[in-house]
């Protein structure tokens, strides 16, 4: 299905022109190949045709916003030290670690045309993520959390970037949406059994649209499930694997418009 997103374009001033629709949006970078939320995933996304980075952000002991899904560093780095009790410095000076700033990721983006689809995590970090991006006149950006307080809190701060409400499965995604006051309904469902793509009804998707909301779709590499919501009238999908989605194209058909 067509679906026409020029207005969207326009109003929050993102590029026209700009990759392919839905757009690819590569999952803390290109984490299926590289270790997520660093800067080489994010540079790899990029080569492998991804339009945007879905990125997540902490917040450091002295203040500064970096790119980490997790406080915690053990995960993904082995290492049993929490980055809210760290200064920027110390964070920046552990062996072993590769946690950038935003600043860096964002610069990053500028540098290859990327857009930055940021899912706030450490609360307090989404007025500092939009006065930096708002500084740089870096536009091709949205803002986004599960926390509905926290987009609520940009919407009320008068942010002009897109807002997202990332939404699990079973929970009422137009009353989150209402409740965040959003631009996008992120809907995270990919544990939602094997044909998660079924929960995108035309029943969800036309009320959306008819809020003035565009849609958001979790993070995906499995191949018949991904060429399924290829073909669903939303603006992006997140996946770790961005190539999967740059070589499934069989045609203009699955394209949506900007303008």
């Amino acid at each position: 299905m067509m679906r026409d997103f020029s207005s969207f374009f326009d109003r929050y001033r993102w590029p026209a022109g700009k990759g392919q629709l839905p757009f690819c949006i590569g999952h803390r970078g290109a984490s299926g190949h590289a270790r997520e939320n660093t800067l080489a995933a994010f540079r790899l996304a990029a080569e492998l045709g991804a339009e945007m980075w879905e990125l997540d952000t902490q917040l450091t002991k002295d203040g500064v916003v970096v790119v980490s899904h997790d406080d915690h560093l053990g995960r993904v780095f082995g290492v049993d030290r929490h980055i809210s009790g760290m200064t920027a410095a110390e964070l920046a000076a552990l062996e072993g670690v590769e946690v950038p700033t935003f600043e860096a990721v964002a610069a990053l983006g500028r540098e290859t045309g990327t857009g930055l689809y940021v899912e706030l995590k450490a609360p307090g970090s989404g007025l500092r993520c939009w006065h930096h991006l708002r500084e740089q006149d870096q536009r091709f950006a949205c803002l986004g959390s599960f926390d509905t307080a926290q987009v609520r809190e940009l919407r009320e701060a008068g942010c002009d970037y897109p807002l997202s409400v990332l939404i699990r499965v079973g929970n009422d995604a137009h009353a989150m949406g209402d409740e965040a006051r959003a631009d996008i309904l992120h809907l995270c469902w990919e544990r939602a059994g094997e044909r998660p793509q079924d929960l995108v009804t035309p029943a969800l998707t036309d009320r959306a649209f008819a809020e003035g909301r565009e849609i958001v779709l979790w993070h995906e590499e499995r191949r018949p499930i991904l060429n399924d919501i290829m073909k669903l009238p939303v603006l992006g999908i997140c996946t770790d694997l961005p190539e999967m989605m740059r070589t499934a194209w069989g045609g203009d058909e699955n394209r949506g418009r900007q303008g």
